[in-house]
């Protein structure tokens, strides 16, 4: 067993808390992930998990074990990178999680692009909108609307996506279009209940008054694409993220409602654990999405 092999198997077991997780993360059967670690322990002469056939916990001593092995493998990735140089390619896989329909809409359009420079990485994206265990779940950067509170993990910003309100064309034909947010309460409105604001809409009008209207609706969906959708079936007035709505407005599928008025706006950010040493295949991910909605 190379001895790098052991400090990140250990390591893995650690963060996903299971021998078969870890199997997956690395790779590796699930008998070679026990067979180094045993190898680990014989070594030192230690025992480094609990084990038994419904839990694992860490000893003393393996809780050392981990946090010494994560530096010593933060400075085994520092010294490639410094030594090889910046002028090549980052390699291995890199998992990338992101919410659903930013992920589709997005962010997968913009992954043969980053391939394509980086040739030798090998992409994995998983799409969800739950909390997720970025360690447990060998995520190495996760793209997420909205910030994060965990001290263990960094968020860079990287973009903001401002909210906008639209109906179709024959909705606004037959219903009309508000000019104000007091005469949203006159429309039928669709509310994205990802949301926390509800039925409570805030605005900003062109001479910077802040105002909160409690709209009218009959419908909600957890969805800014079935929002969206149920706006070009003439089913209200909807308020998304721009990016959701964007392709419908530019084909004049919907219309732009009430554009002189400002909204929220929600910030993308990419989240990452917190340590010293940030993986290059990392970095290299993070510029690129910053270069590419820095033309947006």
């Amino acid at each position: 067993m190379d001895t790098l092999d052991g400090l990140k198997t250990v390591v893995a077991v650690v963060e996903t808390n299971s021998f078969t997780a870890a199997s997956d993360r690395l790779g590796i059967s699930k008998a070679l992930v026990s067979k180094y670690v045993g190898e680990v322990e014989n070594q030192l002469g230690i025992r480094l998990f609990n084990r038994t056939t419904r839990q694992l916990a860490l000893t003393d001593s393996g809780r050392r074990y981990y946090e010494e092995a994560i530096i010593l493998l933060e400075q085994f990735s520092a010294m490639v990178d410094n030594v090889t140089g910046e002028q090549t390619a980052p390699r291995g896989l890199l998992r990338i999680s992101a919410p659903v329909t930013f992920g589709e809409m997005r962010l997968a359009p913009l992954l043969p692009k980053f391939i394509a420079l980086y040739p030798d990485l090998t992409v994995e994206l998983v799409l969800t909108n739950g909390a997720i265990d970025m360690l447990e779940e060998g995520i190495d950067v996760r793209l997420r609307i909205g910030g994060v509170d965990d001290s263990n993990m960094i968020a860079r910003h990287l973009t903001n996506f401002p909210l906008v309100l639209s109906a179709s064309p024959n909705y606004a034909q037959t219903q009309g279009l508000p000019t104000t947010p007091e005469q949203l309460g006159e429309h039928h409105c669709i509310i994205d209940s990802n949301f926390r604001i509800g039925k409570q809409w805030p605005f900003i009008s062109p001479k910077g008054r802040a105002e909160t209207i409690n709209v009218q609706s009959g419908l909600a969906v957890n969805s800014p694409q079935a929002v969206r959708e149920i706006a070009i079936a003439d089913g209200g007035i909807a308020m998304t993220p721009n990016f959701i709505v964007e392709d419908a407005l530019a084909d004049g599928r919907l219309l732009r409602v009430m554009p002189e008025y400002t909204t929220l706006e929600f910030g993308l950010f990419a989240i990452y654990p917190h340590r010293k040493y940030v993986a290059r295949k990392v970095r290299c991910f993070i510029d690129f999405v910053l270069e590419q909605f820095s033309k947006k």
